[in-house]
């Protein structure tokens, strides 16, 4: 292990520590005279805080491994449009369920991951047999992007009640509050599974950064990293959108604050992203927790919007100035 894997493994085990003890009620470690403490910490805070280092590894991940495939350090997993077919998917089902059809408690991680992959299906289809490499595969995400946005506004405008429509809008926001090692045990094989496809696949991004020519000439199988992307990308942002809702710029700010850190190769940025990615969720988590808002506790996926909008304006300037690097 890196000096910076094992900086952030420390950091983040000592974030995870304190997001257990953080909260309205505060859990002193040393005199846990809180009725029900170990209730808390085993069914709500536990398996958020685990779920926080799950979506946040996963995002962080997709986002280095997608900025090195398409060589753009402006791409984030939405870009794909996995993200926003996977929230079409679960406003569908919130959008049935609202009609009194009887979808059961699987149907949105169910719906949600539908529409990932149908989204890596339709990838795959305008993408995989052709030799328009990387431009082709970023235009066919950003359409499928788009056609997923407009019919989940279709959907939104379409609300059978006042209900339905607050709570999609509510779940759209991102959150990881009210979860239960139930949206754990969805989201941990889906996001193990593709943070392997991007370690498997780090070889070949690292090959690719010399240009497509010069990959194919190193044995680089365009097909195969193209593949391993879609399933990596599909499974962690799919699975994270199937159970916390849309959490944006993870994918973005992560990798740019730890590529300095790094030889800038794409195999070393993908491990720390995760690990980092992982840090800013429970971090961010813990925060959106502890704050004292009127109207309840505030979603994490505004925070992190908050947080992102900033960083990414700060870098468009940055590149405006030609002072990115």
């Amino acid at each position: 292990m890196t000096r910076l894997n094992m900086g952030l493994a420390c950091a983040l085990a000592l974030a995870f520590a304190a997001s257990l003890l953080a909260g309205r009620v505060w859990i002193d470690p040393f005199h846990p005279d809180v009725p029900g403490a170990g209730l808390i910490l085993m069914q709500l805070r536990l398996p958020r805080s685990v779920l926080a280092v799950l979506v946040g590894g996963g995002l962080g991940a997709a986002g280095a491994a997608m900025q090195a495939y398409l060589r753009n350090p402006l791409a984030d997993p939405g870009l794909f449009g996995i993200a926003p077919s996977a929230a079409l998917g679960a406003v569908l089902s919130i959008w049935l369920g609202s009609y009194g059809l009887a979808l059961g408690p699987w149907a949105l991680p169910v719906f949600a991951l539908a529409g990932a992959g149908g989204a890596m299906a339709l990838l795959g289809l305008i993408a995989g047999r052709s030799s328009g490499g990387v431009a082709l595969f970023t235009l066919a995400g950003m359409m499928i992007s788009s056609l997923s946005g407009a019919l989940m506004s279709l959907a939104i405008s379409l609300s059978p009640s006042p209900f339905a429509l607050s709570e999609i809008v509510t779940w759209l926001m991102g959150a990881l509050a009210d979860r239960s090692w139930h949206e754990v045990w969805i989201a941990a094989p889906l996001v193990a599974a593709g943070l392997g496809a991007f370690v498997v696949a780090g070889r070949s991004l690292d090959a690719l950064t010399l240009g497509e020519a010069a990959a194919r000439s190193l044995g680089v199988d365009p097909r195969r990293l193209q593949a391993l992307l879609i399933l990596g990308v599909g499974a962690t942002v799919g699975g994270s959108v199937a159970v916390a809702g849309i959490i944006g710029f993870v994918g973005l700010v992560v990798p740019h604050l730890l590529r300095p850190l790094t030889d800038r190769r794409p195999s070393s940025l993908i491990v720390p992203s995760a690990l980092g990615g992982a840090l800013l969720l429970v971090v961010g988590d813990s925060v959106c927790r502890i704050l004292p808002l009127a109207g309840g506790e505030l979603r994490l996926g505004i925070a992190l919007s908050l947080l992102g909008a900033p960083f990414f304006l700060a870098l468009l300037w940055r590149m405006r100035e030609g002072g990115w690097r």
